[in-house]
């Protein structure tokens, strides 16, 4: 199967709120019409685009009135075009040093460590020694999880008894990885609420310590965010990229909601590339984030089996 095809399978949900909500628009051979426009304005916002709904409809307005929108596969085309230009360029974590360190962060319960685990079956799949680093001492079944896929995948793992300090678990990760050569770190961080101002400043304390014992490190920070939450993700993001210099993103959990059009606002609204998304619990269920095939999955109707390209 396919990655478009993976996507239309698993992003059912916000498929169904806006390719099949494309298709109802237009039934009963229904004429493109203003009236049929603020109703496709009204259906985006339901799907979580937020302001980006209104610019949107507003382009498709203009572009109607000039005659280059007539048809529901000239709307389809249009929207594909502008939404895949929202998301800009993608791809997921390149490796710029040995040992490559991520820093995972996120909120409470977004599927961080989750993540984690999917990243390292990733980068064990393309040949790369991995370790992770437990340092989310202070819920012991996180390091117990992490344990658990590390065996599962071949990955290492560093862990400490529970709370122990956390920086200290990060240091020592990468010290290990740096004496015995690893290619990739992976670092849990404690999920923490954004409002919770002594826990953003003990994560600035482990990118400190984690820059002190490796030059350049961490080499990338990636931000964990639960595609359900929405429109409430953009508030989270900002507030984390004020603590910390993250450098991509991953969005979870968009099997489970209708509301996947949130990947386009909070790219927009935070400016920081989509480099995954989560369709799932299994470990395999982490895709590298392709923005074409992202846009033509959720644009296509049900019966469909092509892209819009």
């Amino acid at each position: 199967m396919g990655l478009f095809d993976r996507l239309k399978q698993r992003l059912g949900k916000t498929r169904s709120a806006i390719g099949d909500g494309l298709s109802a628009l237009f039934r009963g051979g229904r004429p493109m019409d203003e009236q049929l426009l603020d109703e496709l304005e009204e259906m985006l916002y339901g799907s979580d685009l937020g302001p980006l709904a209104t610019d949107l409809v507003d382009d498709l307005k203009r572009r109607f009135k000039r005659g280059e929108l007539k048809t529901e596969d000239d709307l389809r085309a249009t929207l594909r075009e502008r939404l895949v230009g929202e998301l800009g360029e993608a791809g997921e974590i390149t490796l710029t040093a040995k040992p490559h360190v991520v820093l995972v962060v996120g909120v409470n319960g977004s599927g961080k460590t989750t993540t984690i685990a999917k990243l390292a079956r990733r980068f064990r799949e393309q040949g790369h020694s991995v370790l992770i680093g437990a340092c989310d001492t202070f819920r012991a079944a996180a390091a117990d999880q992490l344990e658990v896929w590390a065996e599962r995948t071949g990955a290492a793992i560093v862990r400490k008894t529970e709370g122990a300090d956390p920086a200290a678990v990060a240091f020592d990760t990468v010290d290990r990885a740096a004496r015995e050569n690893f290619d990739v770190v992976l670092v849990d961080t404690a999920g923490r609420l954004h409002t919770q101002t002594n826990l953003m400043a003990e994560l600035e304390k482990i990118r400190r310590v984690i820059a002190k014992r490796l030059d350049g490190a961490p080499h990338s920070v990636l931000l964990v965010l639960d595609g359900t939450n929405g429109q409430n993700a953009i508030a989270q993001a900002k507030l984390f990229t004020a603590s910390v210099e993250v450098t991509g993103l991953a969005v979870t959990k968009l099997d489970g909601t209708a509301r996947g059009g949130a990947v386009f606002a909070i790219r927009r609204e935070i400016g920081l590339p989509v480099q995954y998304i989560g369709t799932g619990e299994r470990a395999e269920l982490l895709e590298a984030f392709e923005p074409g095939a992202f846009a033509d999955a959720i644009l296509s109707s049900a019966g469909s089996s092509e892209t819009a390209r």
